[in-house]
């Protein structure tokens, strides 16, 4: 079979596990005694970055704020901040649902992690994820949360503002966002923890569906995605975000087949933004953080990305942690915000005297 063919039809690790990654009920972990509550702001945040975006996704991005059990208490008082990115097919209001928010951060203070500000922002699409990239077509999130939202929340809430008091995590599409911001962005963050990240490298996973692209070509604007499958959608939003074209009309973006011809350049483009590849060129900034962790389930498709990730960081001599634990894509996740995450940025961000 033709090599690139192969490559060529859909691309993408993410679609390997399906709508598995969309919505779905994930465990609680248990009640912790004595957990105090912590306050949920919701907010609106304007951002430059994606403004005139060509999808026309709106710049004004929902937020939610968590301020620890003291913030209200104690008004002079500065907290660490840690930015956690929600993954493909949901939003905001759906993460906090998968990681059982407020519970897990209640949970995670009462256990012992000290207290910090965490803020969760929406980049749910018209194709169902941003996958936090810079597009004429999408827009720039990748801007938006490391300049446009650490910017807001620096000037509106009582940070510590300084690279090494924030810290940036994300699962699934998340994952990948914290990947690619944060070696694109060590000015602006001083750890990395990445839960089951996707997208790490592109992968060939069969040869190209000419019923798939005759539906995308058939669209008439990026809202009519919502009529596709959730595996054509991920095409839509991993296009719209690694192979834009403003010249292009009425979806701005070029897919790896046209008339039922392979595209390499097209695929060449999207591999241009895997981790995996991305990772030579930015050792030098990799090396500023203070911490990075990488997590996975040992029954998650993403597995062997991830440890090629820990790998090749550990053949540059680039210090991070690599966990494998009993679990699929989403089964962990709740318990892992609690348990994992919150305590690792207990440990290393800098809390100020």
């Amino acid at each position: 079979m033709n090599r690139v063919l192969v490559a060529i039809g859909t691309a993408l690790a993410v679609l390997s596990t399906g709508p598995a990654w969309a919505q779905v009920k994930t465990p609680a972990p248990p009640a912790v005694a004595g957990a105090q509550p912590v306050k949920i702001e919701r907010i609106t945040v304007h951002s430059p970055a994606i403004e005139g975006n060509l999808e026309g996704e709106s710049p004004d991005r929902a937020v939610l704020v968590i301020l620890p059990p003291s913030y209200r208490a104690n008004p002079k008082q500065r907290y660490p901040v840690v930015y956690a990115l929600h993954g493909y097919s949901i939003g905001v209001e759906q993460w906090i649902g998968e990681i059982h928010v407020p519970q897990t951060i209640e949970g995670a203070f009462a256990k012992g992690a000290r207290e910090m500000i965490v803020v969760l922002p929406d980049s749910k699409t018209a194709h169902n994820g941003s996958f936090y990239s810079s597009s004429v077509t999408v827009g720039d999130f990748e801007t938006f949360v490391a300049r446009d939202l650490v910017g807001y929340v620096d000037g509106h809430y009582r940070t510590i503002p300084d690279r090494r008091s924030r810290g940036l995590a994300g699962h699934s599409m998340g994952g990948y966002g914290t990947a690619r911001i944060g070696m694109k962005h060590p000015e602006t963050f001083g750890a990395l923890y990445m839960m089951s990240p996707c997208c790490l490298s592109t992968r060939a996973l069969g040869t190209p569906d000419p019923a798939t692209e005759a539906a995308i070509r058939a669209l008439r604007s990026p809202a009519d995605s919502a009529t596709l499958s959730w595996g054509q959608r991920a095409q839509l939003a991993t296009a719209a975000a690694w192979s834009p074209n403003p010249k292009a009309p009425p979806l701005y973006l070029d897919l790896p087949i046209k008339d039922g011809v392979p595209q390499p350049d097209v695929l060449a483009r999207w591999a241009a933004n895997a981790p995996l590849a991305m990772l030579d060129q930015y050792v030098g900034n990799m090396r500023r953080y203070a911490a990075i962790g990488i997590d996975v389930g040992d029954r998650d498709g993403l597995k062997d990305d991830a440890g090629k990730l820990h790998a090749a960081l550990d053949s540059y001599g680039i210090a991070n942690s690599f966990e494998v634990y009993p679990g699929d894509h989403t089964s962990g996740v709740a318990g892992r915000v609690q348990d994992k995450m919150m305590p690792f940025f207990s440990r290393t961000l800098a809390f100020g005297k």
